[in-house]
């Protein structure tokens, strides 16, 4: 081959090497969501890379839980329009089951941990969909909480070893987008800081997570990037530092 044509096929392999790091993992194109006649979701659009934290923000009533559910393709709200894009897979043309098996898993805020299992058995009942989730050890190792309460009931753990073993029961299925809403939620500082090391442990293992939190500073501080909601709307996107350094802006969307 020529020295010429050589420079040429690399040229072109580093051109799509950057390609693919610059393109979008997970990208949501002018989503319109509805309960019922309510329009809820009003033509929302973002991009998230592989293994990036994405904080979605925004007052009570700014459609965030109901962006979260709109993306993992649940009956309520009703997406009318839009499209939705997860590692070249449409979700938009998928029902909540088809997307959970493509690589999304959500995590309400109430958590759904099953009653009458023990914390083994909810985790072991979630590997039963295919797929390459974690098994139990690298779970317990990351986990050891849950480890330590492997045959206790999980409704009877506290609010923080429940919220552990919701993510734990997401991790365990073929995990390729983790939403989460409201993660925080009453939890004492300590859990707080674990839960934010497990975000951050499986960021380079690709996971691109979406965190719905209305602890806004610290969902910040985790995130790479930051959307703001209004009314359903996109009011802001761009860097999370960006809004950490915005006092104006965070007083106008998130009151703080």
């Amino acid at each position: 081959m020529s020295s010429v044509a050589m420079q040429t096929e690399t040229a072109i392999g580093n051109n799509a090497a950057e390609l693919e790091t610059s393109r979008p993992f997970f990208s949501v194109r002018d989503m319109h969501a509805y309960y019922g006649e309510s329009y809820i979701v009003q033509g929302v659009s973002l991009d998230v890379r592989k293994g990036e934290i994405l904080a979605l923000l925004g007052r009570n009533g700014a459609g965030k839980t109901s962006t979260l559910r709109t993306i993992a393709r649940t009956d309520n709200p009703q997406m009318r329009q839009g499209e939705i894009w997860l590692d070249g897979m449409p979700i938009h043309e998928m029902s909540s089951f088809q997307a959970a098996r493509a690589g999304i898993q959500l995590v309400p805020e109430d958590r759904r941990i099953i009653q009458g299992l023990t914390v083994e058995e909810n985790i072991t009942l979630a590997k039963v969909a295919p797929g390459n989730g974690w098994n139990l050890e690298q779970i317990y190792e990351s986990f050891p909480r849950l480890a330590e309460r492997r045959t206790q009931e999980g409704v009877t753990l506290s609010g923080g070893e429940q919220q552990m073993l919701a993510i734990a029961r997401a991790l365990a299925r073929d995990l390729k987008l983790l939403l989460l809403d409201e993660p925080y939620e009453g939890l004492a500082p300590v859990i707080v800081q674990e839960i934010e090391r497990i975000l951050h442990s499986i960021k380079p293992m690709g996971i691109t997570t979406v965190i719905v939190e209305q602890n806004a500073v610290a969902a910040l501080k985790l995130a790479d990037r930051a959307v703001i909601l209004d009314t359903g709307e996109v009011a802001f996107a761009g860097s999370a530092k960006e809004v950490l350094d915005n006092a104006e802006l965070r007083h106008e969307y998130l009151a703080i």
